[in-house]
């Protein structure tokens, strides 16, 4: 099991008094935090080795190329990726996503062609497809979510007939609930739909193998999985990315540039316009060094024990005037996220309460309204656990919970 004591004292952060409380952070779906090995990697960067990557010769200039295309190769083989190449950076997942949508979609959807969502999905993953769905007058098709909170794959096979895309969540960062990657691939695949891959919610906490979930396109962010904001992954594979057109115009994405038109670049840099997030990039290399440290069988063992802790206490302190939604209760089939309602209490109430209590937890419908409209609440309590977090958080937020509940009684 992993030493979560250990593990705390390695987060600046947490070391936080609130109030006269310590700090509990239980909102790293959101985003997570640092340890001091990323601060201080980003940090070394930008007091020995800063210089833009690329461009020049220089000493300064060849040491952060080095690093930076370095770090590519290590987030690769975090991945089994089958090619550095096919590592593409953008600023968060939402962006990488919409490249996506804007290259691949836009060259090869047309008029009439039908995608297939699901209702679970984060907006980063329903938006983009449905800006393109309007300028290309697509047709949506949707797997619903049943009452546990799971997608509904009876009418997959048809749902997918004829369809060009299946884009999809690997875990619901509301729900919690892990998709059976591998078998949806597969259905698209047979259908001859190319899918994506939404997995933000699952690469942070469990082993990742791009080849075997078999899917085309797979994005994720930085900032979820102990490293830093404004850096986000596309893997896509490589015969289709360099079928694409670039996303981005402007510097280093290009070979040439002539006063009548462009050749692109070669993958990865031909969507990678523009100054990259340098220093984020390395900072995500170090996380990706600390949660390697930590064995991520073990990430995901502790994840399931904190959570199945969870949702068995928060039943035993509430009975039915709490609700969980997502997949009820086994820990194992779903990541490390517990959404809620407390009977009588808004939400954003509840928030308020627990931030007094030094509790953090996120209140909002997380950037999945529509889902939301299916559970029948306009919002939810939720909280988020990570590998600082431990029984005791969860103690902790029952005790803030009750306080909310007594107060608003």
């Amino acid at each position: 099991m992993l030493d979560v004591d250990a593990i705390k004292a390695d987060f600046p952060i947490l070391q936080r008094i609130i109030n006269d409380k310590r700090l509990v952070f239980l909102d790293s779906a959101a985003s997570s935090q640092r340890p001091k090995s990323v601060i201080d990697a980003m940090s070394s960067y930008y007091e020995n080795n800063h210089a833009n990557v690329h461009r020049s010769v220089y000493l300064l200039a060849e040491e952060a190329t080095n690093m930076y295309e370095s770090a590519r190769k290590k987030i690769a083989k975090f991945i089994n990726a089958p090619s550095h190449k096919e590592v593409l950076f953008g600023k968060n997942v939402t962006e990488q996503l919409n490249l996506v949508a804007q290259t691949w979609g836009r060259k090869n959807l047309q008029n009439g062609d039908a995608i297939v969502l699901t209702e679970m999905e984060h907006h980063a993953n329903l938006v983009p497809w449905l800006m393109l769905a309007e300028e290309k007058n697509l047709e949506l098709r949707y797997v619903t979510v049943d009452d546990n909170g799971e997608l509904e794959l009876d009418s997959l096979e048809e749902l997918l007939k004829g369809a060009k895309l299946f884009a999809f969540t690997a875990v619901s960062n509301v729900l919690g609930t892990i998709n059976p990657v591998v078998d949806l691939t597969a259905a698209a695949r047979a259908a001859g739909a190319v899918s994506v891959v939404d997995a933000a919610q699952w690469v942070p906490h469990g082993y990742i193998d791009v080849q075997r979930l078999g899917a085309d396109f797979i994005a994720f962010t930085g900032h979820k999985m102990l490293g830093p904001t404004g850096i986000g992954v596309l893997w896509g594979r490589q015969e289709l990315l360099e079928a694409m057109p670039p996303f981005l115009g402007g510097g280093d994405m290009i070979l040439d540039v002539r006063l009548d038109g462009f050749t692109p670049n070669e993958l990865p840099w031909k969507f990678e316009a523009g100054t990259p997030p340098i220093a984020e990039v390395i900072g995500l290399a170090a996380a990706i060094d600390y949660l390697e440290g930590l064995d991520m069988a073990l990430v995901r063992e502790h994840e399931v024990d904190v959570t199945q802790y969870a949702l068995d206490l928060l039943k035993e302190d509430f009975g039915d005037t709490l609700k969980i939604f997502g997949p009820a209760n086994h820990a194992g089939l779903r990541a490390g996220v517990v959404s809620f309602d407390l009977l009588g209490v808004h939400p954003h109430d509840v928030g308020q309460v627990l931030s007094e209590e030094g509790v953090c937890v996120r209140a909002s419908h997380h950037c999945a309204k529509p889902l939301h409209r299916k559970l029948g609440v306009a919002a939810t309590a939720r909280a988020s656990f990570y590998v600082y977090n431990d029984k005791s958080d969860v103690d902790a937020l029952s005790a803030a919970l009750k306080k909310a509940r007594d107060f608003f009684a």
